[in-house]
């Protein structure tokens, strides 16, 4: 089809991408006063009283989609994945944890990095005043001086939590019992802001779209403002390509999915925020690999936590109300247990999980399944367990042309195994798990593995070294005057917390560079 050339307005920034890094960066420079146009592939979620059911979760919805299936090769073997795609991204499905990543997690040890090469360029203080504007910014509710790992911070959280559900508080004291520190986990949830309405306590929270809106995902607390300050947000838009003129992107090609016109845009300043896969696709894609000193590396050094849930099955049901209770985390393994065969440094976290609504399980499972499974489903509850994995030159995505999508893109695939320290790291957190749950009064315990990329990172890292770090340390794509990369593909290490927070507070830290550039 025809390329047609959109002329009629040359912004200062086009950002690809709604998810926390675009959204972070247009904040910053929409604030300043500058012309953004923002480029989503996906849709706005719907909200209202579909959002309840088990056909809602996240995965079962259409902005999940595999119009470009991923091929994954993994330690569990070969799969093909979808990608979520929507206005505010993967944070209109999430469970709300907006944790910082601690001190420590800036500079990792020889045993984590190994031969990576991965290196920090920023320390903690560099950021943490932009970890203080982010909370805000999507207003996060949470409590201090519990969490034993917890950072320094200039600022308060800005809400206080709510209500500890039955569950909750019986894991808690569980866990104090045998000598750790639960703590609050901080949730990007409203609980009593005025004029908007508030947390119900539903068990449709992680993996669902909020019926009511008291999630605090982008789509609601931080676009619309934006849109309504001038951001101009084009949904349902792939992008393709970005074109080049010497080292200067002149054009950002894309195409609407709903019409398959193409068109052309044109800015002085190009953010890219696509997400840890779909970001290297598209340098790759376009050949921009090759005006980098550290194209190599464009691509590869994939991490996504080795993440699995700790189930516990108990006598009756641990949580009869029926609320929301992803309420506890506990660090006290984040450095290290000690133990024979563990890592002597870090090893991750655990978070509390909610039980998983019957309605859902038998959506997803065969009906004989779930008829014989469904009545154990409510007696389930558990932790999710997050281990840092190691950086890995060898954990790669790369793009096969021959193989291109409905839009022309190459295909993703994906390699990623896990290291030998990754999974000791996950043996000593599930049996963390299963000691607070026996404490609990589980009686047995299963462990669900999670395959997903969810918490994909590192893909284009950022570093003080031209030749081994794509990005230099305000996430400018070397090699490309007018480019910067602001998704969780910039991170050289992922911490054991959930990157979201981390990925918003570098995206207006680069946002405000970017304003002065504009």
């Amino acid at each position: 089809m025809a390329l047609t050339a959109d002329q009629s307005r040359h912004y200062d920034v086009i950002v690809i991408g709604s998810g926390f890094g675009g959204a972070g960066v247009a904040h910053a420079l929409v604030s300043a006063g500058r012309s953004v146009l923002m480029l989503e592939r996906g849709d706005w979620v719907p909200r209202g009283p579909d959002n309840w059911l088990p056909g809602s979760a996240g995965m079962l919805t259409p902005h999940y989609s595999h119009d470009s299936p991923i091929l994954a090769e993994t330690d569990r073997g070969t799969s093909r994945h979808g990608s979520y795609f929507l206005v505010g991204g993967p944070s209109v499905f999430y469970g709300g944890v907006s944790l910082r990543f601690r001190e420590a997690d800036f500079a990792p040890s020889a045993e984590l990095t190994g031969d990576s090469l991965a290196s920090w360029p920023l320390g903690y203080d560099d950021l943490e005043p932009w970890y203080g504007k982010a909370e805000a910014l999507i207003g996060v509710a949470g409590e201090t001086g519990v969490d034993p790992t917890e950072p320094r911070r200039s600022s308060p959280f800005p809400h206080a939590p709510g209500r500890l559900a039955t569950i909750s508080e019986r894991l808690a004291g569980a866990a104090r019992s045998l000598g750790l520190h639960p703590f609050r986990l901080p949730l990007a949830i409203n609980h009593a802001a005025p004029g908007r309405s508030p947390c119900i306590a539903c068990t449709t929270c992680d993996g669902f779209a909020c019926a009511n809106s008291a999630k605090n995902d982008l789509a609601t607390m931080v676009l619309p403002p934006l849109i309504a300050g001038g951001l101009e947000l084009q949904a349902g838009v792939v992008v393709t390509r970005l074109e080049t003129t010497g080292n200067r992107i002149t054009a950002v090609e894309g195409i609407h999915r709903a019409s398959g016109v193409r068109v052309k845009w044109r800015a002085r300043q190009v953010v890219l925020s696509a997400g840890a896969l779909a970001s290297p696709q598209l340098l790759l894609a376009s050949g921009l690999d090759r005006l980098n000193p550290a194209g190599h590396a464009v691509g590869r050094y994939l991490q996504r936590h080795l993440n699995g849930i700790v189930f516990g099955l108990f006598p009756s049901p641990p949580d009869p109300v029926g609320e929301f209770h992803k309420q506890i985390g506990i660090h006290d393994y984040y450095f290290g247990e000690g133990g024979a065969g563990s890592p002597s440094t870090k090893v991750g976290s655990l978070q509390q999980l909610v039980t998983p609504p019957i309605g859902l399980v038998r959506a997803n499972v065969p009906r004989a399944v779930g008829t014989i499974a469904g009545p154990l489903v409510g007696r389930l509850t558990g932790f999710l367990i997050m281990a840092e994995d190691q950086p890995q030159a060898r954990n790669v995505v790369t793009v096969d042309a021959g193989q291109p999508d409905r839009y022309g893109l190459p295909a993703v695939r994906v390699s990623h195994r896990y290291s030998a320290r990754d999974r000791a790291s996950g043996v000593v957190l599930r049996r963390a798990g299963r000691r607070i749950l026996r404490r609990a009064g589980a009686w047995f315990f299963y462990y669900h593995p999670i395959d997903t990329f969810s918490h994909a990172a590192g893909t284009v890292r950022m570093g003080l070294d031209p030749t081994t770090a794509p990005l230099d340390p305000d996430c400018r794509f070397r090699g490309v005057d007018n480019l910067s990369v602001v998704d969780a593909s910039f991170m050289p290490t992922t911490g054991a917390v959930n990157p979201s927070l981390t990925i918003l507070a570098n995206a207006l830290r680069v946002g405000q560079s970017l304003v002065a550039a504009t």
